[in-house]
């Protein structure tokens, strides 16, 4: 029995003692399904129970996860999830745990990710729908972020952000390239990488998911077991949590990885995410929009630079080769932001004429 195998086994039987206490119900033995992983060393399990009844009973299905501890920081996820249920947030309940093994029951949301239905609705030129959508992830995060009380969650420092951005040098240029950056390109980015950490501590700090897109966003069923696109989504993968810039989830959710959207559109929810900011006391009546706007894109250039070498890092070391399929829409972001600010134009020159061209050439040659 391999390691991925006998985990499971061993979840299933602690999950069968764990529903019985807390639901005072015996589920008898637990037999779960596997589904699709995340970017993270994280399993999920579904297990259908087939109970019927009023929400004391044993839901008619629950979410198993196998979340080991020596990779995954299970307590900042139960922190988090305390947090952003406190805020108003739709999060998974949490029915059990066991920290030591690293595992898990919770709600079970179901299938329905925020990104198929905006790619539908994309698809449909359904833009009601797509502003609903958008209107109510952009609700919740305004929700969490005027949430007022003390917080558990670790800064966004400077010390993390730069972090996140040598991930770039690393698994971009240096493992996925083969790029030995010399001492003056060295210099050029750690020049950049100031300017955008500096951006990002300038902003008003709140409280932040540090994944906010279309796949940790879920459309969830309504009353009668239909999917109800005009209510809160469920929040998921919220275990990175921490305090930090006031537009760094925002810009997740807009300039998503995974689904674009025209300039324009972007700055009309942006827009109208600023006035509900400034309504809600989130950011002060003087923090203007051009400002606003250009913090937004700074830093949407750290999270992107940053995902450029998330996503080698996760092709390289975890033969997750899916995610450089995503290669192209994220270095597309960094191109178009970064040539409307005189600050980055030196990084993107650079950008442009190297690691860039040399990055296509490469997924063209896997492609291939």
């Amino acid at each position: 029995m391999d390691n991925a195998t006998a985990r499971q086994t061993q979840l299933q039987s602690w999950a069968q003692g764990a529903i019985r206490q807390h639901f005072g119900v015996d589920p008898g033995v637990i037999r779960a399904d596997a589904l699709g992983g995340d970017a993270s060393f994280r399993r999920y399990f579904r297990f259908r129970s087939g109970a019927t009844g009023d929400t004391q009973d044993l839901p008619d299905s629950l979410m198993l996860v196998d979340a080991p501890p020596a990779q995954e920081n299970n307590p900042a996820f139960l922190r988090a999830a305390e947090e952003f249920r406190s805020a108003g947030l739709c999060t998974p309940r949490i029915y059990a745990h066991d920290l030591e093994q690293g595992f898990m029951v919770l709600e079970d949301f179901g299938d329905q990710l925020m990104l198929p239905c905006l790619q539908q609705a994309q698809a449909d030129k359904d833009t009601t729908r797509v502003d609903t959508l958008y209107h109510h992830a952009m609700e919740a995060l305004l929700r969490l972020q005027a949430y007022d009380e003390p917080s558990s969650l670790p800064p966004y420092d400077q010390a993390l952000l730069h972090r996140e951005l040598l991930l770039f040098d690393d698994w971009f240029c240096e493992k996925m390239l083969g790029w030995q950056l010399s001492d003056d390109e060295r210099s050029l980015l750690a020049t950049t990488w100031q300017i955008l950490e500096a951006s990002a501590l300038a902003q008003p700090q709140v409280r932040v998911h540090r994944d906010y897109h279309s796949r940790n966003l879920m459309v969830r069923s309504g009353r009668d077991d239909t999917l109800d696109e005009n209510q809160a989504p469920g929040v998921i993968d919220f275990q990175d949590a921490v305090i930090g810039p006031v537009s760094y989830d925002l810009v997740s959710l807009l300039r998503d990885c995974y689904i674009v959207w025209p300039r324009a559109d972007v700055q009309r929810w942006a827009s109208a995410y600023h006035a509900q900011a400034q309504a809600r006391g989130i950011i002060p009546g003087t923090y203007t929009m051009t400002e606003f706007m250009r913090g937004f894109d700074l830093m949407g250039l750290q999270r992107h630079i940053k995902v450029l070498g998330i996503f080698c890092r996760l092709a390289l070391r975890d033969n997750k080769q899916r995610y450089l399929l995503d290669l192209p829409v994220v270095m597309d972001y960094v191109c178009q932001v970064a040539g409307r600010h005189s600050v980055m134009q030196p990084f993107l020159t650079w950008f442009q004429a190297g690691p860039l061209p040399q990055m296509q050439a490469r997924l063209a040659e896997l492609d291939a």
